[in-house]
């Protein structure tokens, strides 16, 4: 596939950080935006079946939360834009190729990947490779 050379400049300067912290998906029905704020979200969406949170695990064991699995969160450091695109296109196939679980949430200045704790090594691995050879 041909990448435009503003993506491969993207690319190259992914620069892959990981969270030392580990993170679970919870869901809480019936709640309002807002009102789980002592569960230190960093991710927070209003659904029709509940509020999904994103929080440390810690929380959610605190709380007795359910939670389905265990992620960790690799920040890619490089500026994005919110326009960017075909960047999450890339680097959610390239995971995708290997068998791994990304869900990606898009900040303002960087995109935030929560995979599975368990490969979280051969995920930062895989955006290292590619971000040394962006144009694929």
């Amino acid at each position: 596939m041909m990448r435009t050379e503003f993506l491969q400049n993207l690319i190259s300067q992914l620069s892959p950080k990981l969270d030392p912290a580990s993170y679970v998906y919870c869901t809480v029905p019936k709640a309002a935006y807002g009102e789980l704020e002592h569960l230190k979200p960093i991710v927070s969406i209003a659904e029709l079946e509940g509020l999904t949170l994103v929080i440390p695990l810690e929380q959610a064991e605190a709380e007795g939360l359910d939670y389905y699995r265990v992620f960790r969160r690799i920040t890619l450091e490089g500026h994005s834009s919110l326009e960017a695109l075909g960047l999450t296109s890339v680097v959610t196939s390239l995971l995708a190729e290997r068998g791994i679980t990304t869900n990606v949430i898009a900040g303002f200045y960087h995109d935030h990947m929560f995979v599975p704790s368990d490969r979280t090594d051969e995920a930062l691995r895989a955006l290292k490779e590619l971000a040394e050879n962006p144009a694929g």
